[in-house]
């Protein structure tokens, strides 16, 4: 066995050889310049169609204009059927141009629900307000919250005498025990 293939391979992928390609870099240059080249002959071409078509589309919609030898009535007749056809053209202009406002709208509303399914929309952030109780109760319930919301008037109040009783009775209860268990009437030799 040889020594190199007893050596581990070394763990960086930058040291790792990679297979070399069978294309030479002069022929990969050579191909993207055609690419290049070709893509710019077809952006060419399809600007020559763009205004061949925008020339023939004029060409019927707007025929070349002939004044000479049109009397003032002729004349007037032209112009009213130049200004219909104006109205026409508008009309349709703002159509389309209604048409796209509301595609505009429904495109961004989906996209504001896209994000929300999303989970990708920024939530604002909230700031600290101070409200009492009785407001919140208000905002919650609206016109159907009667009364304040004192909450310290409605906790349980102590007096101090109660627990001096309850004191006294344990006391009490604890001296007796103590009485009874050290009561000197009970050892047998008292018995006795």
């Amino acid at each position: 066995m040889s020594e190199e293939q007893d050596k581990p391979r070394p763990m960086n992928p930058k040291l790792i050889d990679k297979p070399k390609s069978k294309i030479t870099a002069s022929r990969k240059l050579s191909l993207k310049i055609m690419l290049l080249t070709r893509a710019m002959e077809q952006l060419e071409q399809e600007t020559q169609d763009r205004d061949e078509e925008k020339l023939s589309y004029l060409g019927e919609r707007l025929p070349p204009l002939q004044f000479s030898g049109l009397s003032l009535a002729e004349l007037q007749d032209l112009c009213k059927q130049l200004h219909g056809k104006i109205d026409v053209v508008d009309e349709e202009r703002y159509d389309c141009e209604a048409k796209v406002t509301k595609h505009n709208k429904d495109i961004h509303e989906l996209k504001l629900k896209v994000q929300d399914l999303g989970g990708k929309f920024k939530k604002p952030a909230l700031r600290k307000v101070r409200v009492s109780a009785d407001e919140m109760m208000r905002a919650l319930l609206g016109t159907k919250h009667k009364g304040s919301m004192d909450l310290r008037s409605n906790l349980k109040s102590v007096k101090k005498e109660d627990t001096n009783k309850d004191k006294d009775k344990v006391t009490g209860t604890w001296a007796m025990y103590k009485y009874f268990t050290n009561a000197s009437f009970l050892s047998p030799e008292a018995l006795s």
